[in-house]
């Protein structure tokens, strides 16, 4: 069975039974003059997982295994918004550079181009942080008989930390590649990442993305 080096140990994974999910790497996110920047953030810390993230998906391409991808938005009449999600995001479906913010259709919502998904990969729309509220996550993962889960994407401590943690309440095992998840603050990045593998994994495992794509490409 293949293995990768990580913390807290090797994390092993059958190629049948393993999916890559690479979570909410939308423009208004990543993009100079999106709604992450407009905060105030720095959305370089959030740009230096394109580039890995880019080789991962060619090699993972080239294998059989499926490609799961999310956006988080609404509606455009925001009725699937949590009234306090609403109340502490009020710029949430206002006009930003990219159109409404977080509304889906809009330009801001949809994934960057260096990371379009590719044909036959489903991408997953999510209301909240975590990709298996509101969803048909788990019944697309259940379908293609998955069982470990590769975990890609942004924010490392907001929706990749609760979609590692829904994740493991329903029985996946997850690996988490430290340069293809992102924060705005590095800080959380660290604590988040050790916060995984802590007590021997309690949620999941945390490797490089270069140790996989050595594994896959085998």
């Amino acid at each position: 069975m293949p293995s990768v080096d990580a913390k807290p140990g090797p994390f092993e994974f059958d190629l049948d039974t393993t999916a890559l999910l690479v979570i909410d790497m939308q423009r208004d996110f990543l993009l100079p003059g999106g709604f992450g920047e407009s905060l105030g953030n720095d959305v370089s810390q959030l740009r230096r997982t394109i580039e890995p993230l880019e080789k991962l998906l060619a090699a993972w391409r080239a294998t059989t295994m499926p490609i799961i991808h999310t956006r988080e938005g609404h509606l455009p009449d925001l009725s699937d918004c949590p009234p306090a999600k609403l109340k502490r995001g009020p710029m949430i479906g206002q006009e930003g550079n990219f159109g409404r913010i977080l509304v889906r259709g809009e330009y801001g919502h949809d994934i960057i181009d260096e990371l379009k998904p590719g044909e036959g990969e489903p991408v997953v729309d999510k209301p909240g942080k975590g990709a298996f509220y509101a969803t048909d996550l788990h019944k697309i993962l259940d379908n293609d008989g998955i069982k470990s889960l590769v975990v890609t994407g942004v924010t490392t401590e907001v929706c990749v930390h609760t979609t590692v943690r829904e994740a493991n309440d329903r029985g996946y095992e997850c690996l988490v590649l430290a340069d293809c998840v992102g924060s705005y603050f590095p800080e959380f990045q660290q604590i988040g990442l050790e916060m995984i593998a802590a007590q021997g994994g309690i949620f999941g495992w945390v490797a490089e993305s270069p140790a996989l794509i050595e594994e896959i490409a085998r």
